[in-house]
């Protein structure tokens, strides 16, 4: 019986410090210091350089980026064709291409495909 109780009790355990793990608190990137400050450009190049090191210097950390809209969409915009950043929101409308931008958000990888580097999380710098 006693073994049965400490079975349970370490299951519970484990549980809990599963749930804790998956179901972490979003992080507020809006209000996160940036740890990078460069224009769409940079960040591309470093990336078309060398994608593996670039992923492990920004992946997942946040980011302020400056840039030309260059694509705009309801939740979205690429800036000069190569920082693609999504909004958890619709994006405002006073917002138009050819337009100079400052976008904080979290990097979440690169597409060797389309060339862009991918943010999630963003929000626009006044």
């Amino acid at each position: 019986m006693k073994k049965w109780i400490i079975i349970l009790l370490v299951i519970i355990v484990a549980a809990i410090v599963g749930y804790n793990y998956i179901y972490q608190d979003h992080r507020d990137i809006k209000n996160e210091d940036a740890e990078f400050v460069m224009s769409s450009d940079d960040i591309a190049i470093k990336f078309s350089e060398n994608a593996t090191e670039a992923e492990q210097t920004f992946l997942n950390k946040t980011i302020e980026v400056s840039g030309i809209i260059s694509e705009l969409n309801t939740n979205d915009l690429t800036l000069n064709y190569k920082v693609f950043c999504q909004f958890e929101n619709e994006v405002i409308n006073n917002t138009k291409i050819n337009s100079e931008i400052k976008i904080k958000g979290r990097v979440i990888g690169y597409d060797d495909l389309l060339e862009q580097v991918k943010l999630d999380q963003c929000a626009i710098i006044k």
